[in-house]
């Protein structure tokens, strides 16, 4: 039985945290530019971690009992995905120095890229639905400490995936040494976050 919470852990958290999001395009670019990649790792992974363990914890419940709450993050989350979005569309249009991926020179301080991060985590309201009322809902069906098995099997998969994707971007590196390449992927960014933020404000939670 540990085993099999731990492995339903394992995939409900997999299949969550590594469908594309707003979160993993922010992780994929900062680890192409190898910059700050190991402090937004370990945010992603904490807050992750965090909001995990307070779905398993009983916390779903008060979430869904705080719809202004959920309101608030999604107009505040469509917000700061359209101000990104422009400025990777910005970064598209002028090319440039701007997105050399030889050297992991500018790009913001460490303080900078850290809160664009947690503002990707916390001002996303799916990501309160997703973790902590889902994983949490998912993990009653496992009695007593199987809960925790179960959400530890889902934290094992938060660190992996992030891990990978952070520090494995560098693979891509070849194909970003190329400015066009750099212009293309903020484009893409640019539409992607677009279209989230549009999502967030056309359909209510």
């Amino acid at each position: 039985m540990w085993i099999a919470a731990a492995l339903a852990g394992l995939f409900a958290g997999a299949g969550l945290i590594i469908a594309i999001g707003a979160q993993n395009a922010f992780v994929l670019r900062q680890g192409l530019q190898r910059q700050h990649v190991g402090t937004v790792v370990l945010a992603c992974m904490g807050a992750d971690i965090a909001l995990i363990l307070a779905g398993v914890g009983g916390m779903g419940a008060l979430v869904l009992q705080w719809p202004l709450l959920l309101q608030g993050l999604r107009f505040g989350g469509a917000a700061f995905l359209l101000w990104y979005g422009l400025q990777a569309g910005l970064r598209a249009w002028r090319g440039g120095s701007a997105l050399a991926a030889a050297d992991s020179s500018g790009g913001g301080s460490r303080r900078q890229v850290l809160l664009a991060c947690l503002a990707f985590t916390v001002l996303n309201p799916h990501v309160y639905l997703d973790t902590v009322v889902l994983l949490g809902s998912l993990s009653t069906r496992y009695p007593g400490n199987l809960r925790w098995v179960f959400a530890a099997g889902a934290c094992v998969a938060s660190v992996a995936w992030f891990c990978a994707l952070g520090y494995g971007a560098r693979l891509l590196q070849p194909v970003f040494r190329k400015p066009v390449a750099w212009r293309v992927l903020d484009a893409f960014i640019a539409l992607f976050m677009g279209v989230l933020a549009l999502l967030l404000l056309l359909r209510p939670l």
